[in-house]
């Protein structure tokens, strides 16, 4: 992240945290979309925040969501999606994919997703834990990286990392729920990952070939509104 101070306006979520509340992912959510009208200055304000993404809440009530990194617009990402339907406790999100259904299960936010929303990534798999450590940040290579070792197969357990590798300032992804829902759907089955330094996002096939994300969400700096 860059040291561009958050404006008002702006809540910074953490999502898919670990058992402990730390870690997860950085996410910025702009709960009013019309101070950012257009793609250019979407893209510019996820630029400045520097999070690996950036939501904008075009409606609360519907849950429109517009979506961007720090170097182009997504049309649907695991985390963003998990973070806004928590914050704004919603239980159908609209994205350009189409609705994205959502609900709350104790302390884990879920959403039901479909793998081809989720925008292509190298799923590699390594032979232990101590591989998957041991990549640096970024690894070689061109092309956004899901790099994972089972922890415990018989279990679902799987260490993962993830790296963009596409030259915006994020070396290395926290915690990926895009990547998350791709690996589960490959392998028919839910998992329980731990990513970076210690996310966790748990995942569970659904009807239809669609898979559930879930993970903890926490509020790390409440937008400063004034009403």
């Amino acid at each position: 992240m860059s040291e561009y101070e958050v404006p008002a306006g702006i809540d910074v979520l953490r999502v898919f945290c670990g058992p402990d509340g730390r870690h997860g992912n950085a996410l910025g959510v702009v709960r009013d979309g019309r101070d950012h009208p257009d793609e250019v200055s979407r893209q510019e304000l996820a630029r400045k925040l520097g999070f690996s993404e950036t939501v904008f809440v075009d409606d609360p009530e519907r849950g429109h969501l517009d979506i961007y990194t720090p170097g182009l617009r997504l049309p649907f990402a695991g985390h963003p999606v998990v973070g806004a339907a928590w914050l704004l406790d919603l239980e159908i999100l609209e994205l350009g994919v189409g609705e994205v259904f959502a609900r709350q299960d104790g302390e884990f936010s879920w959403i039901t997703a479909r793998p081809e929303w989720a925008p292509p990534r190298t799923l590699q798999q390594y032979g232990s834990v101590a591989e998957v450590d041991a990549l640096p940040a970024p690894p070689p290579g061109e092309g956004w990286l899901y790099a994972w070792a089972w922890e415990d197969e018989a279990a679902g357990r799987v260490r993962a990392r993830a790296f963009p590798r596409r030259d915006d300032g994020i070396a290395e992804d926290e915690a990926t729920g895009a990547a998350a829902l791709l690996l589960s759907a490959q392998l028919g089955r839910a998992l329980n990952i731990m990513q970076g330094r210690g996310s966790q996002i748990l995942t569970a096939p659904a009807p239809g070939g669609a898979v559930e994300i879930g993970g903890r969400v926490v509020l790390a700096q409440s937008s400063p509104f004034g009403d």
